[in-house]
């Protein structure tokens, strides 16, 4: 018998049907490239800037054509090579053949206000005890309240599960380092906060989970 869908579930699934409806007319691409991502789910963008990271072997923040194209391609966007040549072309603006990563990405993440983005702040800070901008993903199990999630209310899953299942969304993409950087950080909350419309229900969860 299938589990009963939660309310966040169904605005996940809401949210990736409307965007593969407009990724199939936009013509922008990189707005399309944001649409592909929020396609795959919450963790379409974390996939993504996870896949940008590890492929920057000298940790110089730039990327080739080659490796941009690879890294599109590694987790199954579906979109052209010239599509990926304009969305490079749009960010490598001196002509040298690199560009950014993590502008690049920024520009990627759909849109937050001021009021998410403090939110997500405020979670990540209380995570990094150290202030690093580093925390391990066992950080998590003390701070991450999972009795707030409608499944464990629901009694569909235990504690333990849900937490298991909230870090594998951290390792998305198959790259496990067992670290979660901020940016790593905000990628994901992009697009959960790209399923969520009203403020107020953004907020609710970002306390509830975080105990903030």
């Amino acid at each position: 018998m299938p589990r009963p869908v939660t309310a966040q579930s169904r605005n996940e699934m809401r949210m990736q049907e409307k965007a593969g409806r407009q990724a199939n007319v936009t013509k922008d691409p990189i707005e399309k490239l944001r649409l592909r991502c929020l396609q795959r789910g919450a963790t379409g963008i974390l996939g993504l800037g996870k896949t940008f990271r590890i492929m920057d072997d000298n940790q110089n923040g730039d990327l080739s054509l080659e490796e941009f194209t690879n890294g599109v391609k590694d987790i199954g966007l579906d979109v052209s090579d010239d599509e990926i040549v304009d969305m490079f072309k749009q960010f490598d603006r001196d002509g040298n053949g690199t560009i950014k990563y993590d502008e690049f990405l920024k520009a990627v993440r759909p849109p937050m206000n001021k009021t998410r983005l403090n939110l997500i702040d405020m979670a990540f800070k209380k995570l990094d005890k150290t202030g690093d901008g580093v925390v391990t993903l066992d950080d998590l199990k003390g701070v991450y309240n999972s009795r707030s999630h409608p499944d464990y209310q629901n009694g569909q899953q235990t504690e333990k599960e849900l937490l298991e299942g909230f870090i594998k969304k951290f390792e998305e993409g198959g790259y496990i380092d067992g670290q979660l950087t901020k940016e790593e950080f905000i990628d994901y909350y992009s697009g959960v906060s790209a399923s969520i419309d009203e403020d107020i229900y953004f907020d609710l969860m970002m306390r509830q989970s975080w105990k903030l």
